[in-house]
């Protein structure tokens, strides 16, 4: 009887350690997230881990997660696959996280299975990629943005307006991330009248890239949309082109429509337009970036002078994460489920004009971009457009 007596208590002792332990896990808002410190995208890694951290402290300063102080922890990737998601596995055994975000296109990847059926945390990441943006297939991600192909969209919208039925090329790297895009690039030209007469392949960084001006001369290409780069071989193709006479205007996607490429540029800066998703940190007539702006000479004096976009990039994912978790925990819990609820009930959520007024896609994405071109006087990015949607 005595045996019987205890093992019901044991048993009800470990069923209410249990519950405690799942409430605290629902109920303790934590973030985890991975950041490229190092390898060729630290550059975005170390403005985006402070935007992370930046939104979040903000967000506790204000109250948190309606009275709860969000947890984060991060760790670096190193932008490799097996180093970062080492990381990730580590950081959400450690933590329990209810959202985390990842370093790269290749690690959302690979991680997707286990998302879906193991971790089931609200995701981004560093990337636009359409692997994102499928709630079928991955429910629990999202991007903070259009995905690469809604940016060819958004770009293709404003060419159709200009001068409709122009010849188009694509000149995309040769690269998992600059083929991505390209198959819906070919699509929608079909469906706005444009004519895609050329696509032109090169190496990210590539030096000889003669045979695709002259090919883009030959072919009478009206704009020629960038893919895949950040910086080589953008500026030296428009360079180059002067000399060749290729008149065509230049455009591209959002990470080579940033300061890094202008500076390269320097008096032919005019020559590149862009999209871009977010407001500039120059942009200061605007809400959220004169609070960026403020907090990060108040914190960060190091930066005060210039963010990236890529720091804008996690800054709106990370706010979207928070906007979430008050919705969720409004709602009664906070899971990986119940944030992926929240986050697709987000609609005309204001975010102090760092992008227009946000609503979730069906797609779990927001097409939404504004089109740029640089100004060789301030090598800076100025609107040519207003926001495009392509919904």
């Amino acid at each position: 009887m005595k045996k019987t007596i205890i093992f019901v208590l044991s048993l009800v002792l470990c069923i209410g350690l249990f519950s405690v332990s799942k409430a605290m896990a629902e109920e303790d808002p934590t973030i985890c997230a991975i950041h490229p410190f190092s390898g060729r995208f630290a550059f975005a890694g170390i403005h985006g881990a402070a935007a992370m951290e930046d939104a979040i402290a903000m967000a506790n300063e204000a109250g948190g997660i309606n009275g709860k102080k969000i947890k984060y922890y991060w760790a670096d990737g190193e932008y490799k696959n097996d180093v970062g998601i080492a990381a990730f596995k580590r950081l959400y055994a450690q933590h329990k996280p209810q959202a985390m975000w990842g370093q790269s296109t290749g690690m959302t990847k690979a991680l997707a299975p286990e998302i879906n059926t193991r971790y089931k945390v609200l995701y981004s990441a560093y990337t636009f990629a359409e692997i994102a943006a499928d709630p079928k297939k991955n429910p629990f991600m999202f991007i903070a943005g259009p995905t690469y192909a809604e940016m060819f969209g958004i770009l293709l919208k404003y060419i159709a307006k200009e001068k409709p039925g122009a010849n188009i090329a694509f000149f995309y790297s040769d690269t998992e991330f600059g083929r991505e895009p390209i198959p819906a690039g070919r699509k929608l030209c079909k469906e706005m009248g444009l004519n895609l007469v050329a696509e032109e392949i090169s190496k990210v960084g590539g030096v000889d890239i003669s045979t695709q001006i002259l090919d883009m001369k030959r072919k009478k290409v009206d704009y020629c949309i960038f893919h895949g780069f950040v910086v080589s071989p953008i500026q030296s193709v428009i360079k180059q082109s002067k000399d060749y006479g290729l008149k065509c205007k230049f455009m591209g996607t959002f990470w080579s429509t940033e300061k890094h490429l202008l500076d390269q540029l320097k008096g032919l800066a005019n020559e590149y337009m862009g999209v871009t998703c977010y407001s500039y940190y120059y942009q200061d007539q605007y809400p959220m970036i004169k609070k960026i702006r403020a907090w990060t000479k108040k914190h960060h004096p190091k930066y005060a002078e210039y963010r990236p976009q890529a720091y804008m990039q996690v800054f709106m994912g990370t706010t979207l994460f928070i906007e979430a978790f008050k919705r969720a925990d409004k709602a009664g819990s906070i899971t990986g489920e119940s944030l992926a609820k929240a986050l697709r009930s987000i609609k005309n959520f204001d975010v102090g004009g760092l992008m227009p007024p946000v609503t979730i896609s069906k797609n779990n994405s927001i097409p939404v971009g504004r089109i740029v071109r640089g100004n060789p006087k301030t090598l800076r990015f100025d609107p040519v457009s207003d926001w495009i949607s392509l919904d």
